[in-house]
């Protein structure tokens, strides 16, 4: 048995098989998947892969320096977007998010080795056999979300960093059965 929660939708199978549990270390896009991330909570990750595309034209293609500095014109253009989720408080905190992104990188601090920290730089593998035996949330996800909280980061509860730790292959929960464990597993050996 493989990884079922894709099903059999095109856009969800090749997200499954290309990008989740893929370890990422650019720092853009890792703020785009917790941005991501944020705007998934309350609704399903299908619904956000759906509207990627259109995200990223609201949101300049998440370059944290330009969504830093949107004025509430910005904020009533997304909120006009059908294309995307229109939930303000959502737009908003991707604005602070973006703006806390830029204020650890101001302190020395690149986004991509402030969030790898909590897997002590290198992707956890784990071997789960059934979806049932994945946890919504780990130790690593509720200390990664305290700190961006600290930092200044919204809508990075633990549940919502452990998605994100997951879809950047942080951790590859991929089923031990399931092809994309062994790829992950192999880019994570050499890390």
């Amino acid at each position: 048995m493989s990884c079922t929660w894709p099903g059999t939708d095109i856009q969800y199978v090749a997200y499954h098989d290309t990008e989740w549990g893929v370890p990422e270390t650019d720092s853009r896009a890792l703020f785009e998947k917790l941005i991501l991330d944020g705007f998934q909570a309350g609704l399903s990750w299908i619904t956000i892969l759906r509207k990627r595309d259109n995200f990223r034209s609201a949101f300049d293609d998440f370059e944290p320096e330009i969504i830093a500095r949107y004025t509430d014109k910005d904020i009533q253009r997304c909120l006009n977007d059908a294309g995307i989720i229109r939930h303000r408080g959502k737009i908003e905190a991707t604005i602070g998010n973006a703006q806390a992104f830029l204020n650890l990188r101001d302190a020395g601090q690149e986004f991509n080795d402030f969030c790898w920290q909590f897997v002590d730089g290198k992707p956890l593998i784990n071997s789960f056999k059934t979806t049932q035996e994945i946890p919504a949330q780990t130790d690593a996800s509720r200390d990664l979300s305290k700190a961006l909280k600290q930092a200044g980061f919204k809508f990075c509860g633990p549940v919502i960093v452990y998605a994100f730790m997951q879809a950047v292959g942080m951790v590859n929960d991929h089923l031990i059965d399931c092809p994309q464990q062994e790829k992950c597993k192999s880019l994570a050996e050499n890390f």
